[in-house]
């Protein structure tokens, strides 16, 4: 940017600005966004990203994941200026992938559909008379598969890199008091058993929130227990008491990560703090406290239990009453029971709001010196923590609470009446922050220019625990850093469910201010395809009417207040909450949380609150589907809002996957059936609002079809083995143009793998990985997903889901990856276990067929057969999975492929009523003349059309 152009926005910087935001008129543009492969970097990167973060830079990555961007050119046309002063830099910069692999992807992505084109109308031009059932399935096969494929390429026409500058974000909002004019933050952390999702897990990922590096007072977290159990209530309250020691010890050494659990089984520990004297003796202190708090979290259960029976033995009842579970405190737990009774049980208890750790001060509060009763230093420490909160919503049967998109909407309200802060990021509860900088750099996506059109910042997710050839492609990459990323350069990424930072406004049904389908890459689709292009003043409000706003005039809502609920306390936090600025000092006072409070917070949790509401339709997280996060940042984009990517290193949250097969393909099939739903639903893209990017509409079209490949993908591996049996093939006289048409469309299709590999930043491996999974969910989950759905939409049935456990089953003291090789068997195995079979068994019978002299051009059958090994290489990871134990060798899956392959080709010869008349081994007289009498030679004459 030119000198005059910097002093011109810095002036419009100093008069300010009517849309509120203190960095607004800040220019520049864009940046690199890291993305690396976290378990495979050395600890000397590690060390070095960390300091740079300390410095206030997201930090660099390792040269194997280092992404390629050109540093030559913007977006707005405006070269970044290497000199620029701190104070005139962007909060964020944004960067376009090097032109030497964006150019030849784009290009080929059109040669390759160009290609297709030609081999469909070929395929069609060449029909099979002989089985035209065949001709005609398969013909529509290759039609879906080129438009889903078309769906997936679309929208990653224009990939870009974003990088926040934490640099620029600490000039603007921190203070030299150590206070910051940063806006406030609610994280909302979702739990719904505490058996299948560890407690453990959870309490570890509340620390790791508490401990982060965001203004205390402006930070508040809230956990929503769908349970209703003490169990979780108590391990918060040890988790709250422990963070009284590790909180200060991460502030005073500068700990990463933040969570206890992972920090303590790291091997080795890179030292970014300022007391390295008292690092050993800090750190031993508060580890042997940690352990402490994990046998405390571990004996819980086990405690509750034993006072509840004391507190019922004490009360003598008699057989047959109710037995209370009791608090520490005496009091009667209002929520689940132990021992279930009526009111008490899942499904059927009260509404429970208890505040753990309350508002702390606005000035900075330093801890006591080391003595005989605090071991650790903290003079020099801030020991304040953010509030922290427990929620339970109420449950009542007969009610449809709608799992976690109505445990969400309950935290909305709750959050609203007790910290209202603008902004909101949600986590699932086996997710902790890794990067202590995580939520300041997804706050800078919020502040920077023309940032207030944002409704979301979705940062990927990343994974421990998982096996090192992540067999199941749990870490998922493609789609994180290459289909996210890309969506990045249109309108914004989806929400997919976890770290995710929200505007709350956004969650009320406000529209944008202002509404360009077309982003900063194609603003000229802005006038092409929206309805209108206009300038909203619902977010620039004056002072005065901010003011009068806040004292409950509810004009101000873009709905009715009705839609809203029955709670004026609630709506009169929607205004002041929509105002762009309502973390100026004037506003920062804190909310009491009387009793009064608490009881507006839990009257707006009950069960019977969103009747004849607006929630879950048009206000908050959509209802009607499992896939709550996908429909949820739909229904923002067709308003006109704009979504941000965030990939940092090291990475922001880590979460845990469920490593074993069974878990993974539930997991998989909730996913998929709730893109279908979205699909038969009002919400489907196809008739979705004109403000949404026309590519956009091509992802959320790709994201809610996906599953029905499945129907074609099983014919597609079945009917071409057996065809060795029938002897009717897909083609069937290929000519050379096929072949060329083929090589083109399978060449290139390899190629723009290899160079979205290099703009993704993800490995081949991975890519691969992908691919094979993508085999597995397609033949099992995808295809129990289309029929789930069919039947609830021609029977009007609804679909039930089990939560997918995050508890290992297997023995991970000796093994971390035991829960890998266990077998719990489903009916979704059954499909992939069938394909594999029905493959070895064709295989087998072309093998046999040749060796007997019934084929004797064996070439004509070695593109069928290469196929089917290619469809067996895919399934591979599966055949481990249900091997189990066995699995970990993998010469046993071989050696089993092998044995079905030989016995099916010798009992094919031998046998034969299974060999048929046109053979020509030890029966070969018989076999030639019935041969020739039923000229069967005619029969063989096809070519299998696959190389």
């Amino acid at each position: 940017m030119a000198p005059g152009g910097a002093q011109q926005q810095q002036g419009k910087r100093g008069g300010g600005c009517v849309c509120g935001f203190p960095v607004c008129a800040c220019a520049g543009a864009a940046a690199v966004a890291s993305a690396a492969s976290s378990t495979d970097m050395d600890r000397a990167a590690v060390a070095a990203a960390a300091a740079a973060a300390t410095e206030g830079q997201i930090g660099a990555v390792n040269d194997e994941s280092w992404i390629a961007v050109d540093l030559s050119d913007d977006l707005s046309g405006d070269g970044v200026d290497a000199g620029v002063a701190l104070e005139d830099r962007p909060v964020f910069r944004t960067e376009k992938i090097k032109g030497v692999l964006l150019h030849p992807y784009r290009v080929l992505i059109f040669v390759r559909l160009i290609a297709f084109t030609l081999f469909v109308i070929w395929r069609i031009s060449h029909r099979n008379p002989d089985a035209l059932w065949l001709w005609v399935t398969s013909i529509a096969g290759e039609f879906w598969f080129g438009f889903s494929w078309l769906l997936d390429q679309l929208p990653k026409l224009n990939p870009i890199n974003r990088v926040p500058d934490l640099a620029v974000l600490r000039q603007r909002f921190d203070r030299a008091d150590g206070t910051s004019r940063l806006p406030g933050l609610d994280i909302f952390v979702t739990t719904a058993d505490p058996f299948k999702e560890p407690i453990l897990s959870t309490a570890n990922s509340i620390l790791s929130i508490l401990a982060a590096d965001y203004p205390v007072e402006r930070n508040t977290c809230y956990l929503s227990d769908d349970s209703g159990m003490l169990l979780t209530y108590e391990a918060m309250a040890e988790a709250a008491k422990f963070a009284t020691v590790w909180v200060p010890f991460c502030r005073k050494h500068g700990i990463e990560p933040r969570g206890p659990e992972s920090y303590f089984e790291l091997k080795s520990h890179p030292y970014m703090g300022r007391s390295q004297e008292d690092f050993v003796n800090d750190r031993r202190r508060v580890r042997k406290e940690y352990d402490e708090f994990k046998a405390r979290i571990n004996g819980l259960e086990h405690d509750i239990k034993q006072r509840s029976d004391a507190y019922n033995a004490a009360r003598g009842l008699k057989d047959g009453e109710p037995r209370a579970t009791w608090m520490a405190d005496g009091t009667q737990w209002e929520g689940t029971w132990v021992e279930p009774s009526e009111n008490h049980r899942k499904g059927d208890h009260a509404g429970i709001v208890l505040v753990l750790l309350n508002h702390p001060s606005h000035s900075r509060q330093l801890g006591p010196p080391a003595s005989a009763d605090n071991p650790l230093d903290l003079s020099m420490v801030d020991v304040r923590l953010p509030m922290l909160v427990y929620v339970s919503r109420e449950k009542r049967p007969g009610h449809n609470h709608q799992k976690k998109a109505g445990a969400m909407n309950a935290l909305t309200r709750c959050s609203a009446v007790l910290s209202n802060s603008p902004f909101i990021l949600n986590l699932d509860c086996d997710h902790y922050i890794n990067n202590s900088q995580a939520l300041r750099a997804g706050i800078c996506f919020m502040l920077g220019r023309d940032s207030d059109t944002v409704a979301f910042v979705q940062f990927p997710q990343r994974f421990e625990g998982v096996d090192p050839t992540d067999l199941y492609a749990n870490h998922n990459r493609i789609f994180f850093d290459g289909t996210l990323r890309a969506l990045d350069g249109m309108q914004g990424p989806i929400y997919v469910g976890t770290g995710c930072l929200f505007r709350r406004i956004t969650l009320y049904g406000f529209d944008p201010p202002r509404i360009n389908v077309g982003g900063p890459c194609f603003p000229a689709l802005g006038g092409a395809f929206a309805k209108t292009r206009y300038e909203k003043p619902g977010l620039e409000l004056t002072t005065k009417a901010a003011v009068a706003a806040a004292k409950g005039k509810h004009g101000f809502l873009p709905m009715p207040k009705k839609a809203y609920g029955k709670s004026d306390c609630f709506a009169d936090t929607i205004p002041r909450a929509s105002h762009p600025s309502p973390f100026s000092d004037g506003e920062a006072a804190l909310v009491p949380s009387d009793e009064a409070t608490l009881a507006e917070a839990v009257a707006v949790c009950t069960a019977a609150y969103e009747k004849k509401t607006g929630w879950g339709s048009d206000i908050g997280w959509v209802y009607g589907t499992v896939t709550e996060d996908v429909v949820t940042g739909y229904r923002m984009h067709i308003k006109g809002w704009r979504s941000r990517y965030c990939s940092i290193y090291p990475h922001a949250f880590i979460g845990t996957a469920p490593i074993n097969l069974t878990e993974r393909l539930f997991q998989v099939l909730r996913w998929s059936t709730g893109s279908l739903e979205i699909f038969f639903s009002r919400n489907n893209p196809l008739f979705g609002s004109t403000f949404l990017h026309p590519l956009q509409r091509v992802a959320y079209i790709n994201i809610t079809t996906y599953p029905f490949t499945a129907i074609f993908l099983i014919f597609y591996t079945t009917v071409p083995a057996l065809s060795f049996v029938t002897g009717h093939f897909i083609v069937q006289r290929p000519t050379t143009m096929f072949y060329v048409y083929l090589a083109i469309v399978l060449g290139t299709l390899l190629i723009l793998a290899v160079l979205e590999v290099k703009w993704a930043g993800v490995t081949v491996f991975e890519w691969f990985r992908n691919g094979q999974f993508w085999m597995t969910a397609s033949c099992s989950a995808y295809l129990a997903a289309v029929c789930q759905v069919l039947v609830k939409v021609v029977f009007r049935r609804d679909i039930s889901f089990k939560l997918t456990s995050k508890q290992p089953a297997g023995d991970e003291k000796k093994d971390p990856y035991a829960d890998l090789y266990v077998v719990r068997w489903t009916w979704l195995m059954v499909t992939p276990i069938i394909i594999i079979l029905v493959n070895i068994i064709g295989s087998a019978v072309a093998f046999a067929k040749v060796l007997d002299g019934e084929w004797t051009h064996w070439l004509k059958v070695a593109g069928g057969v290469f196929f089917n090994f290619w469809v067996l290489f895919h399934l591979y990871p599966f055949a481990k999975g249900i091997l189990g134990k066995h699995g970990k060798t993998p010469v046993v899956v071989l050696v089993w492929w092998a044995f079905t392959f030989v016995i099916t080709a010798v009992l094919y010869i031998n046998i034969p009523h299974i060999h048929g008349p046109g053979g020509s081994s030890k029966h070969g007289v018989l076999g030639k003349h019935a041969a020739a009498h039923h000229g069967g030679g005619k029969k063989y004459e096809f070519y299998y059309g696959w190389p």
